[in-house]
């Protein structure tokens, strides 16, 4: 074969190989959580778990990711979508079951998270220990980045899991929701709280009150600094000398999740790993 044959067909091979990259990279499917299942105290339980391949080879961090109540696994992966965000981590979403809840459904007709230590027997205290037990066999856990967010009733249940299992968390992040009695005993740790200026359903003010709370527990300064904003979300970053920061992510709406917020709080994450584990 002639010298300029084969300047020819190289030329026409890597050519080929561009187009078939480009059509590869157009068509490239999301990744897709999967539906896993547990036994908690002889009750089934399930979850919808995505985990990129490298996780079974390298320290890969782990984010769990609770739904408000009245809401299901499969929403809150469609609505936050952290596993699109951040596809080098491993994310679960969790699936409640049927709970009374303290602002609306008080027969518990619909699915929800225990709201203290000790309701509802600790089911879903037990259930997070039992996932991430299970995850830690199968994967290899970064430990020093596990993170917890969750809307409303789920984000009332990450800040139950930084009271009661606060060791095990790198940050967290809640939106549209308090602490309870959980409070008084939560330890400084970086945290990013969602909130809508005109909630209805979980007002403002408490969550402002809530806020304070968090600034004054991880001692940070009174003045807070531009962070990061995304299209009606304004982040404001709360610095402390001596503890973790506080990041307040505050838009003009509703209890609606804003979509918006899970760029960000991915961001976040990343941005904060354990110093050292305990």
């Amino acid at each position: 074969m002639k010298p300029n044959n084969i300047a020819f067909y190289f030329r026409a091979f890597i050519s080929c190989l561009v187009w078939v990259l480009g059509i590869s990279t157009m068509y490239a499917v999301d990744p897709v959580p999967v539906e896993k299942k547990w036994v908690v105290d002889g009750v089934d339980r399930v979850g919808l778990v995505y985990a990129p391949t490298l996780a079974t080879t390298s320290p890969t961090p782990v984010m769990f990711a609770f739904h408000g109540h009245g809401g299901t696994m499969q929403h809150a992966a469609r609505t936050f979508a952290y596993h699109k965000h951040w596809p080098e981590a491993i994310v679960v979403y969790l699936q409640g079951l049927n709970t009374p809840g303290k602002l609306t459904d008080p027969e518990g007709k619909k699915p929800g998270w225990q709201h203290g230590a000790g309701a509802e027997k600790d089911r879903d205290l037990k259930f997070f220990d039992v996932v991430l037990t299970k995850l830690k066999s199968d994967y290899q856990v970064d430990e020093s980045r596990i993170y917890s967010t969750g809307h409303s009733n789920g984000g009332g249940f990450t800040y139950l899991l930084w009271s009661q299992r606060g060791d095990v968390f790198a940050a967290m992040a809640p939106s549209a929701s308090i602490a309870n009695q959980e409070l008084k005993s939560l330890k400084p740790k970086p945290v990013l709280h969602v909130a809508g200026t005109s909630d209805p359903l979980v007002k403002f003010d408490w969550q402002e009150r809530m806020m304070t709370a968090l600034r004054k527990l991880n001692g940070c300064d009174p003045k807070g600094q531009p962070w990061d904003k995304s299209g009606d979300l304004v982040g404001t970053i709360y610095r402390s000398e001596k503890g973790p920061p506080v990041i307040t992510l505050i838009f003009p709406g509703n209890h609606k999740f804003p979509q918006e917020a899970s760029a960000l709080i991915v961001k976040f994450f990343k941005e904060n790993k354990k110093s050292s584990l305990p």
